[in-house]
């Protein structure tokens, strides 16, 4: 059984006026706008939802029941910092311990996308990964760890180039239980 979170692109025309011999201006193919539109979250397909985004998220059954922690590490992410209006960008490393379904592994890379399309601060969008997989997907346990450069840090003020931040959210197992904590942190590649 497939269990579908659908995140639709959302549509607007272009009203301008058609020139001479073109056909109108609604018609024709628009270019990619400058910033993405903002984005929000539904669970179910066709489900109301005044401010659609681009992300669709398929879930499986886990029939074969695996056991083991999924992660994929070091996804790029790039966004602007909500205080300072200046980009900071680094590395997601993503994972779950999967309970009655899984996801396909480049959704993890699109949820931290989808967060990040937005002016943000590190910490927020962090958490905001890790619950929407607990939410979605009702893993075991679920982690997030993201480590960034802030260039609000490294071009003005202080002016510490190649400080990075770290920011991690650990929910359900992966919290609670320190050896797969660990074993979290240790495929992610991050040493506490």
């Amino acid at each position: 059984m497939t269990h579908e979170l659908t995140f639709l692109e959302p549509f607007a025309p272009n009203l301008e006026p058609a020139a001479d011999g073109q056909e109108p201006a609604a018609d024709r193919p628009q270019p990619a706008p400058h910033e993405p539109p903002p984005l929000s979250m539904k669970a179910e397909p066709g489900a109301h939802d005044p401010e659609p985004a681009p992300l669709r998220l398929t879930t499986f059954d886990n029939a074969e029941g695996y056991d083991e922690l999924v992660i994929a590490r070091a996804i790029p992410f790039r966004t602007v910092c909500e205080h300072h209006l200046l980009p900071f960008a680094g590395v997601a490393h993503v994972g779950y311990l999967p309970a009655e379904r899984i996801l396909g592994l480049s959704k993890l890379a699109r949820l931290v996308e989808h967060f990040a399309a937005r002016p943000q601060t590190q910490e927020r969008l962090t958490r905001q990964v890790a619950d929407c997989l607990l939410e979605r997907l009702r893993p075991r346990g679920a982690g997030v760890v993201l480590e960034a450069e802030h260039t609000c840090m490294t071009l003005r003020g202080v002016r510490a180039t190649g400080a990075t931040t770290i920011t991690s959210a650990l929910l359900g197992c992966l919290r609670a239980d320190p050896r797969s904590r660990a074993e979290f942190f240790a495929l992610a590649g991050v040493h506490v």
